[in-house]
């Protein structure tokens, strides 16, 4: 005689009592099913019962220290994926705070989870992700206050960061660092890595939460002088309203730097110095640290902010004394960059034309556009700009740019029909002819002067 086919509309026949009794029957001495029968239970109780069962089973993974094997995570995903079920739709449809209350004691499991199992699957981390999940869908619903709630979830991720920092390096974190260096090697370097891992993120625990301490406590004294970590501490005590710590920590910087002879700018040392001295109202130690500032660099958006802040006509005689400072600037190419910032293509010319010896033809990111500055209203400047990179390219032969030194020499001959006295200067046919003279085998060069037409 066949057999009825086993399926829940059969099984429904059977009625509730023989079902109970299988069931009781297949559950005998598997615990893993024993616990989600006493879930499903538990969906029948009041939110608190329910909750209460919940949180015995979650303190009882808490406790366990055996490792997970892949049979047994695949249960324990199945269980805590059916905990965050009833959690949602059964505890917290009626108590939202607990259902929230829930959720973040399960994300809590998450390390000692990964310290006894390997989720190289990501089905553990997939549990997890559900949990977060889940509290951004009962968010909306929360009665908890708003800003309590964030100190909870920030806190417990500096807990658990101050913790793994403090924790040892394991060889697993190791071998992203080669075999081919000593033990010792790579322990410091994956220490390292990890220590400054979490330092960002304790750095951003603490900006989040407004606590500028906590997030000075993640350098030493020496660190808090780099010109890469000063500005931004001064920025942070500045937005706490302590701009007299903020100016101590950028003077500290500011003498280190000095003390290093560190030739690179760094305009936000600069510019986090200036917001200290502004906010402590230290005017004239400002403006002298804005000259200070332009006289060294040539800033022009610094001599901007210098001259806003100086009286009526004081500006004028101001300005006249930087255009003097940055004509005899010793670095020509860096006075030339402070004229195309400004701009001022008088200043440039005038300094073209006093210094045109010690234009450097290699520098073509900036000669280039400041020929095409000058051109119009100074195209005798303009013209030494462009043959100094014409010679440059010939003397070095430096093949790859004759197409550009082929288009400024007809750049040239386009501005002598415009400068009517080249004073001591050769005149634009005699600096050809040299140039034929001195280069008569470039029939690379010359041919693009060809193609170019014109040339004088």
């Amino acid at each position: 005689m066949a057999g009825k086919s086993l399926n829940k509309k059969n099984l429904e026949a059977l009625g509730a009592e023989t079902l109970a009794e299988l069931l009781m029957e297949a559950v005998k001495g598997d615990a893993a099913r024993q616990r989600r029968v006493r879930m499903a239970l538990s969906s029948e109780q009041s939110p608190k019962e329910a909750a209460a069962d919940i949180r015995k089973r979650l303190a009882q993974i808490r406790r366990a220290k055996s490792w997970i094997s892949t049979r047994a995570q695949r249960t324990l995903v199945k269980e805590l994926n059916g905990l965050i079920d009833i959690i949602v739709n059964r505890v917290a449809s009626e108590d939202v705070d607990l259902g929230f209350d829930l959720l973040w004691s399960l994300l809590q499991l998450d390390p000692d989870i990964h310290a006894r199992t390997d989720d190289s699957n990501g089905a553990i981390g997939a549990v997890m992700d559900a949990a977060m999940d889940a509290i951004q869908t009962l968010a909306p619903r929360f009665d908890s206050d708003a800003e309590q709630l964030a100190d909870q979830v920030l806190t417990t991720l500096r807990v658990r960061a101050e913790t793994a920092m403090d924790a040892p390096v394991t060889v697993d974190e190791t071998e992203y660092f080669g075999i081919f260096t000593s033990t010792e090697r790579r322990l410091e370097m994956a220490k390292d890595n990890k220590d400054r891992t979490l330092r960002m993120i304790l750095s951003d625990i603490a900006d989040a939460q407004g606590d500028v301490d906590a997030w000075l406590s993640q350098y030493s004294a020496r660190q808090l002088t780099y010109h890469t970590i000063a500005p931004d501490a001064a920025r942070r005590l500045l937005q706490a309203g302590r701009a007299k710590d903020a100016l101590q920590i950028m003077e500290r910087c500011i003498a280190s730097e000095q003390n290093s002879d560190r030739a690179f700018d760094t305009p936000e040392v600069d510019s986090a110095h200036f917001a200290c001295l502004e906010a402590l109202g230290q005017e004239d130690a400002l403006r002298s640290a804005m000259w200070s500032r332009f006289e060294t660099r040539l800033c022009a958006e610094t001599l901007r902010r210098y001259l806003s802040r100086l009286p009526d006509f004081d500006d004028d005689e101001a300005l006249e004394d930087a255009r003097t400072h940055v004509r005899t600037n010793p670095d020509l190419l860096q006075g030339l960059i402070f004229c195309m910032s400004w701009p001022d293509p008088g200043l440039a010319a005038d300094m073209v034309l006093s210094r045109q010896a010690e234009l450097d033809g290699d520098s073509y990111e900036l000669l280039t556009p400041t020929a095409e500055l000058l051109k119009a209203e100074h195209p005798l400047a303009a013209t030494l700009i462009w043959r100094s990179m014409i010679s440059f390219a010939l003397q070095n032969n430096r093949a790859k740019r004759y197409r550009h030194a082929a288009r400024h020499l007809a750049s040239c001959a386009q501005a002598d029909m415009e400068i009517t006295d080249y004073a001591t200067f050769q005149s634009h046919e005699a600096f050809v002819d040299d140039l034929r003279r001195k280069h008569p085998r470039k029939h690379a060069f010359w041919d693009k002067v060809e193609q170019q037409g014109r040339i004088g």
